[in-house]
């Protein structure tokens, strides 16, 4: 029988670039695409966590290229996307993923050096990726580029001013460059994790957790890396061709929840 829907959800054959990817949400993003067909690029400051996710993928029979290197370093990242584009032809995907967060409370010595390496790596890393990959992502039928924030990008807590600041940033990034980049077919879309289990709240004590998801999370417990990586599939996929300018909370509800 043959399909009455027009619109491909598969993004076999495609190419994505996935920062931030030797753990977490990132390693589950690039696993779930390698899952779903596509080459895969994974991205980290962290040498041996990306090869050890790259091998991963290569044990599985996925397609991958594997770069240790800084994201927020502009000569870095304009040769790795050089090399992307040689050994696959193109580029189709970019996740932005990568990410910090250090405390910072404004009464710190090194508050400046804290803003200045967070602000580095969690925004203006994404503009240089974009810059660096924009010429691929218009020459795909279906360019596609998704920035990882967080609930900290529309709300706050106290003490991580730049993380907050930060994520504030991401989002308002990511619909400029919806209105922006909209005329060259490429879509730019958000995700913003709640409370996750990653390396970022691994030290948080199990019972701390627990209590945080009973009083704020209506679902009542932590979201899985894999959970936030499946909504930014959704965004990536051909057929996610109207949507652009969106900012999709993972958060088991966390910030729909009055009470």
């Amino acid at each position: 029988m043959s399909r009455l829907t027009q619109r491909s959800r598969s993004i076999a054959g495609r190419t994505a670039i996935v920062t931030g990817a030797a753990s977490g949400m990132g390693r589950a993003t690039a696993h779930l695409f390698a899952d779903e067909g596509a080459r895969v690029v994974v991205v980290d400051l962290n040498a041996e966590g990306v090869e050890a996710v790259a091998a991963e993928i290569r044990a599985a029979g996925g397609e991958v290229l594997a770069f240790a290197l800084d994201v927020s370093d502009a000569a870095a990242v304009a040769d790795a996307v050089a090399q992307v584009a040689t050994t696959f032809g193109g580029i189709d995907i970019l996740v932005n993923n990568a990410g910090i967060s250090v405390p910072a409370p404004l009464q710190l010595d090194d508050f400046e050096e804290r803003w200045d390496r967070t602000l580095a790596v969690n925004l203006t890393a994404h503009v240089i990726w974009v810059r660096a990959c924009l010429t691929h992502l218009e020459q795909s039928d279906a360019g596609r580029i998704v920035n990882i924030a967080s609930t900290e990008g529309l709300g706050a807590t106290a003490m991580i001013s730049p993380y907050t600041a930060s994520k504030h940033g991401v989002v308002g990034l990511t619909r400029s460059l919806a209105m922006e980049l909209g005329p060259r077919g490429i879509t730019v879309n958000c995700i913003c994790p709640g409370p996750i289990h990653t390396g970022m709240t691994q030290d948080i004590p199990d019972e701390a957790k627990n209590k945080f998801a009973r009083r704020r999370v209506p679902l009542r417990r932590y979201g899985d890396p894999e959970e936030v990586a499946h909504g930014t599939l959704s965004f990536v996929l051909p057929a996610s061709s109207f949507i652009t300018g969106a900012v999709l909370p993972v958060d088991g509800g966390l910030t729909v929840q009055n009470t």
